[in-house]
Order: structure tokens, then C-alpha cells, then sequence
């Protein structure tokens, strides 16, 4: 068995080589790993790095900055694992999670698993603005999915590779979250939910996303339910 990890960058020079090595030591056991980088033409030296001798993973560089969920695309047309979770650059999550949030797809138990930074009762945030917004995000999709999800703008999102690949997405920026969720909800499959570390970075040490996204997000969680 194989588990594809996709992981999206923009100006991560400062973790990538870090998140790349945790990713690597993850103990998976007996599972092969194949690591997919896009890096979406970041301009702080990350894909000068990426294109350096010796990277022993698939690395695809964008040639203009198109979005996470275009980064996020892009990496799924290079996957070839029946298992795949995304991984953002930065250091919030662990990958040692890995192992526990596949083993359920494996199993066959499920297609879908959602790490929950909650779960475990975590009151670490990176804001109160996002905290508030991933909350609020997380009820409007169970309103209108009638899911029971308690993160649903989590990063480690896990998916039989035949499940992914059979939603059509067009998702440029952060979208990618509601997107896949609602198209995965509304097929009527449960998203089950496992408890995850998290450790939140601020927007000073390059935490991207703004109240902007959290807009467009439940704009996209209502688009989804009314249309294809």
C-alpha cells in the first residue's frame, strides 16, 4: 500500500526543509510514502531550494502564484498512492498523525478521515478571528449538510485515492476545504473525524489566511449545496 502526501507551499523557506524531514521519519510502518510538492511560484527562495541536487521527492513549481487549491490540484494529477492526506508546509501539524488517520481507510472502514484539531479538547488557536471563523465555517457545513463534523477547515484531509479522484474540483484558492467537503457530503458519504495534534502559527510567522477566506469559504459551502 501506498499513502501520496501533497503538500501546497507559497514563501515557506523558512519550514519547508523541516516539514519535508518530519514527513520523512513519520513511522507508517509497513505503508510505502511518495511526498508531492507544488511549490506555487513563491518568491522568498522555497522553490530555489526545492530545485536543489539531491530532492528525492516529486516537486512541480507553477510558473505564476495560482492559489492553495490550484497548488492543491495540481498535486493530485501526480499521485499515484491509494491513500492521500494533504500537508501544508508550515509546522501546525504532526505528521506522526499520519498512521492513525489511514489506518481506517485501509481497513476499508471508510473513504474519508478529517484530523480534528479539537477532538482532543486542544484550546490552542492562531486568532481568535480564525478560531471564531473555522467554528463558524464548521457549523454553516452541518447546517446545510446535516454532518456532525467539529473542524471542517482542518489541513489533513485523508481520501481513498479512487474517492478523490472522482470529484470534479475547481477550487483556486483556499476553497479547496468546502469544496471537497460539500461535494463528498452531498454523495451522502459520512467524513469521519480522528483527533490530531496542532500547534497554530501566527500571520507574523506567515500564517496566510484572512477573514477574506472565511467569506469565501461559507460562500462556497452554500454555492455546493444548491448546485453541482
Amino acid at each position: 500500500m501506498k499513502l501520496s502526501i501533497v503538500i501546497p507551499c507559497y514563501n515557506e523557506k523558512r519550514t519547508i526543509f523541516e516539514i519535508l524531514k518530519r514527513v520523512e521519519q513519520a513511522d507508517i510502518g509497513s505503508v510505502e510514502k511518495e511526498i508531492v510538492i507544488v511549490d506555487d511560484f513563491s518568491t522568498d527562495g522555497t522553490r530555489e531550494l526545492l530545485q536543489s541536487n539531491g530532492m528525492p521527492h516529486k516537486v512541480i513549481l507553477h510558473d505564476r502564484n495560482m492559489g492553495k487549491g490550484a497548488a492543491v490540484r495540481t498535486g493530485f494529477q501526480h499521485i499515484t498512492g491509494d491513500v492521500v492526506i494533504i500537508q501544508d508546509a508550515d509546522l501546525e501539524l504532526d505528521p506522526n498523525d499520519y498512521r492513525h488517520l489511514i489506518e481506517p481507510i485501509l481497513r476499508g472502514e471508510c473513504q474519508v478521515i478529517y484530523g480534528s484539531r479539537y477532538l482532543r479538547g486542544n484550546k490552542l488557536h492562531s486568532g481568535m478571528l480564525a478560531y471564531v471563523g473555522g467554528k463558524f465555517v464548521t457549523w454553516v457545513t452541518n447546517i446545510l449538510y446535516g454532518s456532525d463534523l467539529t473542524d471542517e477547515p482542518t489541513c489533513y484531509k485523508v481520501f481513498s485515492r479512487e474517492l478523490l479522484q472522482s470529484i470534479p474540483l475547481t477550487c483556486k484558492r483556499f476553497e479547496f476545504c468546502p469544496e471537497v467537503t460539500a461535494k463528498i457530503l452531498k454523495r451522502g458519504i459520512k467524513i469521519r473525524e480522528l483527533p490530531i495534534a496542532y500547534y497554530p502559527r501566527k500571520a507574523h510567522e506567515g500564517k496566510k489566511i484572512g477573514w477574506r477566506d472565511g467569506f469565501e469559504a461559507v460562500w462556497t459551502l452554500i454555492k455546493y449545496r444548491f448546485t453541482n
